[in-house]
């Protein structure tokens, strides 16, 4: 059988897009972090500048997903997440800007209220800003399971919804956000380097595993290091080695499960609570880089990341990628726990 040599960017582009998010983001130098915390070469990639509804990296994944449900005929969006999630924001207002009726299922419980704004501000007020049906569900620990039930409640009632999952994580999602290396490839060449890693925040896993299946093929030197935001690494890990497979498969990449690592210690008390350290990297990377992270996703993934090199991970003269995720948003429903 002949070697198949095909690129990422060519295996990728056998999959069709809606083209709504605003890509390629920006990869930038950080030199004042650097500077700050003394080395490696910090860089950050700009998923919080996909564009639409305030941005994020689950726009690249809904670009692929959403494609396939109006290729379907689908008039429905249904997917969920807690009152904050980012992911929920981005489903809303690509529904919005497709003419979709949206249908979300919001969890409750999954965390405390930290603030008296976190039910109505931030997300959840763009939820509804962008004409989002909120369907109030208590958590259980299975993600998806009130989501579908959703989708079969409204399939029933003769409407043609398109399932959406928690964090827009499956497959073809994580084909969407191979996408990233195939830029960052691009782009550090471009500024004469070749990241040592690429340090993230890692929960739903899809992100990971599209950054894990990319870089096994166009950046094989690259090191995917993904920072536990959901107090579960061991699930997390789980996760992303079985959407990495699965994406592996449609775009014909070997997979190798050793490539896939989950830092663990980084989440604080508890998923979507913030600690000292999550408050420092907000702050340092305002303050420093004028770069807004939330205190749920990139917030902790900074942390991770600082930790790291406090740890002599990397040396001086390295480079390592921050993906920042975005979710700007979600600061506004943490103003008096962040205490900024």
């Amino acid at each position: 059988m002949p070697l198949d040599r095909r690129s990422l960017s060519e295996r990728l582009a056998a999959f069709p897009r809606l083209g709504l998010a605003s890509l390629p983001t920006p990869l930038e130098p950080m030199p004042r972090l650097t500077a700050h915390l003394g080395g490696p070469r910090l860089w950050v990639k700009r998923e919080d500048a996909t564009g639409l509804g305030f941005g994020g990296n689950k726009l690249r994944k809904l670009d692929y997903v959403l494609h396939e449900a109006v290729s379907r005929g689908a008039d429905t969006v249904v997917s969920g997440g807690v009152v904050q999630s980012n992911s929920q924001r981005q489903v809303a207002a690509v529904a919005a800007k497709l003419g979709l009726a949206c249908h979300l299922v919001v969890y409750h419980g999954r965390l405390a209220p930290p603030t008296s704004e976190y039910e109505t501000s931030g997300n959840a007020l763009l939820n509804r800003l962008f004409g989002a049906e909120l369907h109030d569900v208590p958590w259980t620990g299975d993600r998806n399971v009130a989501i579908r039930a959703l989708f079969s409640d409204l399939e029933a009632k003769g409407g043609r919804p398109y399932f959406v999952p928690y964090g827009v994580s499956d497959a073809l999602g994580a084909v969407g956000y191979a996408t990233t290396i195939a830029e960052i490839e691009s782009q550090a060449a471009q500024s004469g380097f070749t990241p040592a890693a690429i340090v993230h925040c890692t929960g739903s896993a899809g992100t990971q595993a599209g950054l894990v299946v990319g870089a096994a093929l166009a950046l094989p030197g690259t090191r995917i290091v993904g920072i536990d935001i959901d107090a579960e690494p061991e699930r997390v890990r789980a996760d992303v080695v079985a959407f990495a497979k699965e994406a592996s498969g449609l775009l014909d990449i070997p997979f190798d499960e050793a490539g896939v690592e989950v830092v663990a210690g980084h989440a604080g008390p508890a998923y979507g609570v913030p600690h000292d350290a999550t408050i420092e990297a907000i702050r340092l990377a305002g303050r420093l880089e004028a770069l807004a992270l939330d205190p749920v996703y990139s917030g902790k993934g900074l942390a991770g990341l600082i930790a790291l090199i406090r740890e002599r991970r990397w040396r001086e003269d390295e480079d390592v990628v921050f993906l920042h995720t975005g979710g700007a948003p979600a600061l506004f429903a943490y103003q008096r726990a962040l205490g900024i």
